[in-house]
């Protein structure tokens, strides 16, 4: 590996054009608070106040991450360690400089700017500093919201001035024209490009917030593992004393939010979080949660959080009440809202517990075919992490006329710079460090595939949950999946003993059968392109 530079020491990004940026005073807000960014946002016609408190925001035609849009840039010391493909793709550094002097130039021109400095991890010894130059007020509260602020009792105690490790350019609202879209070689105005070693990412051409806290995460995905912390895209919650911590991996749509925001447990994140040998911490001091249908019966939590101080993003609200319309997909279905992680009654902060006792992954299985829970062993643990595995349901995509296997390596494949098994070895390393149990609990379909069976009832899937948490499944009889290889308890209290194999919920066994084999030969397809150990390899499932 090349050496990178710890998250303790003090990092200069090396590019000389980012010291043409002009912060003079009269012109630069410094870390507002958030009351003054919302009235200073609201001022400005960047937003409006929802009935709740909270700052309703559009983000434009993008409302969401822009994936294709981003890249790499390519330098000698990097370039070996990175997991080069569709995910990672490479620009050069005179590019990378060229599309640098455009975000610059266009923030020069702007009367004003606001520029946001705190931390990425909430334990101090391993959190890197960052600093959000932004055009737009409401940029600067999001920062303000997701991130941890110095001073804050989630950045605990700090020693010393603060110090910056990376630095976000944010130019959203600058977009490439088609000469310059020529120039780079690319067919979209927008362009999201990100430096390792400079420490440095350049948006330009997008107004999603998204984007900031994403860039950040890939950030951590590098840097940690440099530091000997396991970097995860995962929910964490742990019991009231916190001794008792749990992992949530996961997909959108597979839980991870709903499942790590129990009443009865207390919330120290719920996306990024890094796994150290003191334990586990919020790479955020908040969180970014869906809207969409969300109601204060079904997640409280998240509803009550929605208040003066949060950023409602591409939320429909109603022009005289301006109640919110969290049903309303009119602008997007990724309608979002980001709330300090303090919002949350049962948050610890700061967001720190200590070594995960269970690791559980999540996935919707909408053939109908995986077990609803079952104990992985470490090599188990490895391929299916490595796999990351969730369905893609018929008419959620164009073209989507039945379930398909969607694999994300790692459970968030397109933030990952290193090589996918390089996270698997960190996570089997801790596991057994630590004498942790890992999970596969499946949120998705039984009695056969969506459109004919049943989604699993929530209540049962909370009934594994508190299975796994008090430590009784793990003292469970297992039987053994004959197609997948998985270790599925007999019985579990409260979920009736026939839904636990689920070739027993079809009717027709043959085409349990021919689904099983169907699923189990995506899994094959997809781990082709990994390299892994063989005996990781051969804990994936029998075609």
């Amino acid at each position: 590996m090349s050496s990178t530079p710890t998250a303790s020491q003090k990092v200069t990004p090396s590019t000389s054009y980012l010291g043409n940026l002009d912060l003079a005073p009269h012109k630069t807000s410094f870390n507002l608070c958030p009351a003054e960014l919302v009235q200073r946002a609201v001022a400005a016609g960047e937003g409006t106040l929802a009935a709740n408190g909270a700052l309703v925001c559009n983000t434009g035609d993008r409302t969401g991450r822009s994936p294709n849009d981003k890249y790499l840039e390519e330098t000698p010391g990097i370039k070996n360690n990175i997991w080069w493909g569709k995910v990672n793709r490479p620009i050069t550094p005179a590019n990378f400089d060229a599309a640098l002097k455009i975000a610059v130039d266009h923030l020069n021109t702007r009367p004003h700017l606001y520029v946001f400095e705190g931390y990425v991890g909430a334990d101090p010894k391993y959190r890197l500093g960052v600093r959000v130059v932004t055009e737009q007020a409401w940029h600067s509260l999001f920062c303000s919201t997701l991130f941890i602020r110095q001073g804050s009792k989630g950045a605990g105690p700090v020693t010393g001035p603060f110090q910056q490790d990376w630095t976000v350019i944010n130019a959203g609202r600058r977009r490439l024209t088609k000469e310059e879209m020529e120039k780079f070689g690319v067919k979209s105005p927008v362009l999201i490009l990100q430096s390792l070693e400079r420490k440095l990412v350049v948006i330009i051409g997008t107004e999603y917030a998204g984007e900031m806290k994403k860039s950040l995460f890939y950030a951590m995905n590098y840097d940690m593992p440099e530091v000997g912390v396991f970097p995860m895209h995962c929910s964490c919650n742990t019991d009231m004393k916190g001794e008792n911590a749990a992992l949530f991996f996961g997909l959108s749509g597979t839980g991870k939010t709903t499942l790590s925001a129990d009443p009865n447990r207390k919330l120290i994140g719920d996306d990024e979080h890094g796994w150290s040998d003191h334990g586990a911490f919020n790479f955020e001091g908040g969180c970014y949660a869906k809207c969409i249908k969300l109601s204060k019966e079904g997640e409280p939590q998240i509803w009550n959080a929605i208040k003066f101080g949060s950023v409602l993003e591409n939320t429909v609200i109603d022009p005289v009440t301006r109640i919110p319309d969290y049903d309303s997909a009119k602008l997007t279905e990724n309608t979002r809202v980001t709330y300090p992680v303090d919002f949350i009654d049962n948050a610890i902060i700061p967001s720190v517990c200590g070594n995960p006792k269970n690791v559980i992954f999540l996935t919707a299985d909408a053939y109908g075919v995986m077990p609803p829970v079952s104990k992985l062993t470490p090599e188990q643990a490895m391929y299916y992490f490595i796999n990351g595995y969730t369905s893609k349901l018929a008419g959620t995509e164009a073209g989507v006329t039945e379930p398909q296997p969607n694999f994300s390596p790692c459970f968030g494949g397109v933030f990952l710079p290193r090589q996918p098994v390089s996270y698997a070895k960190q996570l089997a390393e801790n596991i057994k460090k630590h004498g942790t149990n890992v999970w596969l609990l499946n949120t998705g379909w039984t009695g056969g595939p969506y459109g004919t069976g049943q989604r699993f009832k929530l209540a049962y899937t909370r009934a594994f949950v508190t299975a796994i948490l008090d430590g009784s499944l793990a003292k469970a009889e297992y039987a053994t999946d004959p197609v997948f290889g998985l270790h599925v308890p007999k019985a579990v209290p409260g979920v009736p003993s026939e839904v636990l194999m689920p070739k027993n919920t079809w009717k027709d066994g043959g085409a349990y059968d021919a689904q099983a084999a169907k699923l189990a030969k995506g899994f094959r397809e997809n781990d082709k392109q990994f390299e892994m150990p063989e005996a990781v390899r051969g804990a994936g499932p029998k075609v």
